[in-house]
């Protein structure tokens, strides 16, 4: 009898060890309602997943996550942009700790989220004049989010791979005031547009051995910032490649830096 109850037991606790693994994929199809932004004749389809429990009548306000995905992402399925990292944000274990908003918008696919060729990705690319289309919709996006949701101004938070990593760097330098802090992955911006991010909270991350985006990209970026008086945060991942989403956002510490960050302080 003793022996029964034991395996039962056994079972027991590997099928609850199973069900919390933090190895499980959440269901984002599930998680995520699939919407469409409009304005004029632009649209941009997105996926947004709300704070666990959110009451829209109630009075907490929540941190906003904008995530910029890479080039495999686009298209308008409204769907292939959820992958490369942003299923950490939806995790049980995320959710929990971290109950936020999150906005994926899905680049259409025939265009960028900044005007990066294909082969100058081992360059610095000066700040356009004006943002391209889908990126100048997420800005508008952030507005109707904002003023649809209980969303907390103070901690709107960017984000992105790759091409979307390229488009974190750019939208900050735009719009350094409307974000609390921004994490950009294998990408690269405009060092002359350091001094507008010497005091907004930068965390960038690279592998030294990518071949796509090269690694002096976001280390002159970082280098600028720095000469302009700001403290930016760099990891660069030895022997890795372009993939340097995978270990950064896997990495607690990661998501846990990101949601301390907020205007003012």
């Amino acid at each position: 009898m003793k022996l029964v109850l034991a395996a039962v037991g056994s079972l027991l606790l590997c099928s609850l060890a199973f069900a919390q693994s933090p190895d499980q994929k959440p269901d984002m199809d599930k998680l995520l309602d699939k919407l469409t932004f409009t304005k004029d004749k632009a649209s941009l389809p997105y996926r947004l997943l709300k704070p666990d429990g959110y009451d829209k009548d109630g009075k907490d306000r929540y941190p906003l996550v904008i995530f910029l995905h890479g080039a495999v992402g686009r298209g308008t399925d409204n769907k292939k942009q959820l992958r490369s990292g942003v299923e950490q944000f939806a995790t049980d274990q995320a959710r929990k700790k971290h109950p936020c908003f999150l906005a994926v918008p899905q680049c259409p696919p025939d265009k960028q989220w900044t005007n990066v060729g294909w082969f100058d990705g081992g360059r610095n690319v000066p700040l356009a004049k004006s943002p391209t289309e889908p990126l100048a919709l997420v800005l508008d996006l952030i507005d109707a989010v904002c003023n649809e949701h209980r969303v907390d101004k103070d901690r709107i938070y960017l984000t992105g791979v790759s091409m979307g990593g390229y488009g974190t760097w750019d939208l900050i330098s735009r719009r350094p005031e409307l974000f609390a802090a921004a994490i950009p992955v294998s990408g690269g911006g405009d060092p002359a547009q350091a001094e507008k991010l010497a005091k907004l909270p930068i965390w960038a991350f690279h592998g030294d051995a990518d071949l796509l985006v090269s690694v002096e990209r976001p280390r002159d970026m970082i280098a600028a910032i720095k000469k302009a008086g700001g403290e930016p945060k760099y990891t660069e991942y030895k022997g890795v490649g372009h993939d340097a989403w995978t270990p950064t956002y896997k990495n607690a510490e990661v998501l846990d830096w990101l949601f301390k960050q907020k205007k003012g302080n």
